[in-house]
């Protein structure tokens, strides 16, 4: 389910930078070996002048990255109040301005509080980014087993940074066993932000999606998915205690260590369709459902 296209798009820069570069290695046999290593620069986002934060980014989609974390945030909540997003990599930072020339409404309420999370490179959120978690509304959504499994094949085919450096983390936006958008970055929480900000220009709702990581789902993770909406998370890594309650006040399935044809569903079980396994191990869950 899409939203309608907004009727703004800013103005913006095309920056991106090349994922990795070329560097030289001595491998345990002591020969040298040509490599490929995944980039790491600072990009700095300033709203009408006044500097939010700097992130630390592999810098591919720095425009989608600064709309997404802005988004995520709730620091902007209308995109039609963003005129430009301009990027410099010479000076390391994003110039966003606004239409209203205002800079961040309330500015000091909404950031008057931050938390450092567990991020990679460690992240931060601010208190209006908790603020209003809880408004968010997530629908209810079946989702199948096999729907899963193909979904996991797909995903295979992707993480190509990765394969050639190392060293990131790959997050997808995903409609039934479709990959429609896949982003790697330095850290997972930037890539969860640029797919943010891809969706926030092309108005895409995230209501039928599945976001999914391979990072582990913390809680930061958990709210930047619930901020856009998607009522899945998948992830072939694991789940921390506060990522799982933060996914259960919500209301969001939460399935990790998905990996080939295994998976461990964590929040969410009863709206999963068990189609494609053989007859239910003893306790199983299918097993006491169908003896009540």
């Amino acid at each position: 389910m899409n939203a309608a296209p907004p009727a703004h798009r800013p103005v913006m820069t095309e920056a991106g930078l090349a994922p990795t570069h070329a560097v030289e290695a001595v491998d345990e046999y002591g020969a040298r070996r040509a490599l490929q290593v995944a980039g790491e620069f600072p990009l700095t986002i300033k709203v009408d002048d006044h500097e939010v934060v700097t992130l630390m980014t592999l810098g591919t989609h720095p425009e989608a990255l600064t709309l997404g974390y802005l988004r995520n945030q709730r620091l902007i909540e209308d995109i039609t109040e963003i005129a430009t997003v301009a990027v410099d990599w010479d000076r390391e930072q994003v110039a966003v301005t606004t239409t209203h020339g205002q800079g961040i409404v309330d500015r000091e309420g909404k950031m008057a509080r931050r938390t450092v999370t567990t991020g990679c490179a460690q992240g931060t959120i601010f208190s209006c980014t908790l603020d209003k978690l809880y408004d968010v509304r997530l629908p209810e959504v079946r989702l199948r087993q096999s729907t899963i499994y193909g979904l996991l094949r797909n995903i295979a085919a992707h993480n190509e940074i990765y394969r050639k450096a190392g060293a990131v983390h790959g997050c997808a936006l995903c409609a039934g066993t479709e990959v429609t958008t896949f982003v790697e970055d330095v850290g997972r929480h930037n890539a969860a932000d640029a797919i943010s900000g891809m969706m926030w220009l092309d108005g895409v709702g995230g209501a039928d999606k599945v976001f999914y990581t391979t990072g582990r789902l913390t809680s930061e993770i958990v709210m930047k998915t619930a901020h856009m909406g998607i009522p899945v998370l998948l992830s072939r890594s694991g789940v921390t205690h506060m990522g799982l309650e933060l996914a259960q006040d919500l209301g969001m399935v939460m399935i990790a260590r998905a990996k080939g044809q295994h998976f461990l569903v964590y929040n969410g079980a009863d709206q999963i369709e068990f189609d494609a396994v053989p007859p239910p191990r003893p306790g199983s869950i299918r097993e006491v459902d169908a003896a009540r």
